[in-house]
């Protein structure tokens, strides 16, 4: 595997940029969805949660592609998303008919969970303006080659919206490698997306396609199941539990399958309940696994989120220039911080996340 090289500081106008959906959360706290009255309003999306937390945890320069529909629930979410510090200018505004046939703004409704009750989320998200960019929507040359990007992301969940999405998905990652930046992309399976579109087979279809063009994988093992049709050792289609080593060897041969990868990245979380998980992460880089300090009972208060904090956390370190064994622990530690707070996106900082990496505790600070 060949090392990442990342164009350097002040070469380019933003850090890093990403395409995705970007949904309005409504969050009835702890209690449930079906019982509520009130709910909270957060931003959130799976691609955009990882440039939020680059820009707002780890202070870099960070800008999205999504489309927004022109009414007052679009404009919430770009006053939401200017909140976060993203920049908005290469959102695409695309016309309301009134009544949502298309071009609406997706929702997502999200319950915490709590001990047996696991975490649960009701999305809203069909026809959404989002859904409907395609290729030549984007002007990729000002993004890439203009303006200049040293990092993009984006990932499985933006792919699966519709067709026209994925092909954009493909146009992008070619885009943006053929401006010599750095491109990762988070697997993110989601069965409910994948299932008016052929399920798994599609899936892979469509991943297959984008995988050669990347740098950087990240995926938990489901995902590299189900979404690109890889084997772990002894876990079927039904995951429960993880093997580490069977998942190591499963990685080696994605690795040797699709040599342009530089790096493969996941998340390990065992979920005991929905407020206790087992939590660290494993990075494999130029032929090495390196795996993260962790916890083997994080108390969670919310765990939506947690894997796109890791994933910015993991970039900000190559985006610096740090050791393999640093950026895993960057993001491994930005991801147990994100699960303690509520929302999608992280309210930590930098210095949080450099304590806990140096071993600092949960003690009162005064």
């Amino acid at each position: 595997m060949e090392p990442i090289v990342v164009k350097p500081k002040g070469s380019c106008m933003w850090d890093a940029a990403a395409l995705g959906e970007i949904m309005l959360r409504l969050d009835p706290g702890e209690g449930r969805i079906r019982t509520a009255r009130t709910f909270t309003v957060w931003e959130g999306g799976g691609e955009y949660n990882v440039v939020r937390g680059l820009r707002r945890c780890f202070g870099l320069k960070t800008t999205v592609v999504t489309a927004i529909p022109d009414n007052d629930l679009g404009y919430l979410l770009e006053s939401l998303i200017g909140a976060g510090g993203v920049d908005s200018s290469h959102c695409i505004w695309l016309p309301y008919d009134g009544i949502g046939r298309q071009h609406r703004q997706a929702l997502n409704f999200t319950e915490r969970g709590f001990g047996i009750r696991g975490a649960k989320g009701v999305s809203d998200r069909a026809h959404s303006a989002a859904s409907a960019l395609k290729p030549g929507d984007v002007d990729w040359k000002k993004l890439f080659q203009e303006e200049g990007v040293r990092w993009f992301h984006t990932g499985g969940i933006f792919a699966a919206l519709s067709e026209t999405t994925a092909e954009l998905t493909v146009e992008a990652v070619k885009a943006a490698k053929e401006a010599g930046t750095v491109v990762s992309y988070d697997l993110n399976y989601r069965p409910s997306l994948w299932k008016s579109r052929g399920g798994e087979k599609e899936a892979q279809r469509i991943n297959k396609m984008i995988v050669p063009h990347l740098d950087v994988l990240i995926g938990n093992e489901e995902d590299f199941i189900a979404a690109l049709g890889f084997e772990v050792k002894g876990v079927g289609k039904e995951v429960v539990g993880l093997n580490v080593e069977s998942y190591k060897e499963m990685v080696q041969e994605v690795a040797k399958t699709y040599p342009n990868l530089k790096a493969i990245a996941t998340t390990l979380r065992e979920v005991k309940t929905a407020t206790i998980n087992g939590w660290s992460a494993l990075l494999y880089y130029q032929g090495q696994f390196y795996h993260s300090i962790g916890w083997d009972d994080l108390e969670i208060l919310d765990r939506v989120g947690g894997g796109d904090s890791f994933a910015s956390g993991l970039i900000y370190g190559f985006l610096e220039g740090l050791d393999p064994q640093t950026c895993v622990n960057y993001g491994a530690a930005h991801g147990a911080l994100a699960m303690t707070t509520p929302g999608d996106t992280s309210m930590a900082s930098k210095a949080e996340v450099e304590k806990i990496v140096k071993g600092g505790s949960a003690r009162v600070e005064r």
